[in-house]
């Protein structure tokens, strides 16, 4: 009686979990498929969306770097390598910079006034950025033969505020196609240790700590 019970549940059992097979398999495939896709769109938010070229700014005498937009384009990260020629010292140095921007807006200039559409204004754009100088004589912390706080400041690493101004052309797709815009700025900045400096001596003047930078940036097109 149990023998014969097991072999009718067997025998109707059997064609309903092969009807079922496909359906689970699929299902399982299709949750795989995704899981894939996902990998691929992770890593592709760690490619940089564009690289920069800057003279001068306290990050080097040039420097270049790549970076990020996001934000709506109103974010950028940028890491720079900078070259710091030889000038009085022995040998020339370089330099490695984090740097944080913001721009706040974008006026179509091509719509405001009789220009190429293509070209956009940014009337600001400011941030922050820290830059090492990569060599073992500057140290960030001092050495233990100076006293306690004998230096406030560290020579290896500066902290710099800025403002600026860009102009951007969009390049149009049939042109370049791996070049999406043009960028040109100029920044004015300074740095933690000259801010003091002209905080606590009036007799300095705006270009004793005051920096001037020009640069370019070019957008990569995600096409």
């Amino acid at each position: 009686m149990d023998t014969a019970v097991k072999w009718y549940n067997f025998k109707y059992a059997a064609p309903l979990f092969l009807l079922l097979l496909p359906a689970v398999a699929s299902g399982q495939s299709a949750s795989s498929e995704k899981r894939v896709e996902k990998h691929p769109q992770r890593w592709s938010k760690l490619i940089p969306t564009h690289s920069q070229l800057q003279y001068a700014g306290g990050m080097g005498l040039v420097s270049g770097g790549v970076g990020w937009d996001y934000g709506k384009n109103r974010w950028e990260t940028d890491v720079f390598v900078g070259f710091l020629p030889r000038y009085s010292t022995e040998k020339a140095k370089m330099t490695a910079t984090l740097k944080q921007s913001f721009i706040p807006w974008e006026v179509d200039a091509g719509l405001e006034f009789d220009i190429d559409k293509n070209i956009s204004v940014s009337p600001l754009s400011c941030g922050l950025y820290a830059s090492a100088i990569l060599d073992k004589d500057f140290w960030a912390s001092a050495p233990n033969k100076y006293p306690n706080r004998y230096y406030t400041f560290s020579p290896k690493v500066r902290f710099y505020i800025y403002v600026g101004q860009r102009v951007t052309y969009r390049i149009p797709c049939e042109k370049l196609r791996w070049l999406s815009a043009v960028a040109l700025f100029y920044e004015v900045s300074s740095n933690d240790l000259y801010i003091a400096s002209a905080l606590g001596n009036r007799w300095l003047m705006p270009t004793d700590y005051l920096y001037l930078s020009l640069g370019m940036k070019f957008k990569f097109s995600d096409k």
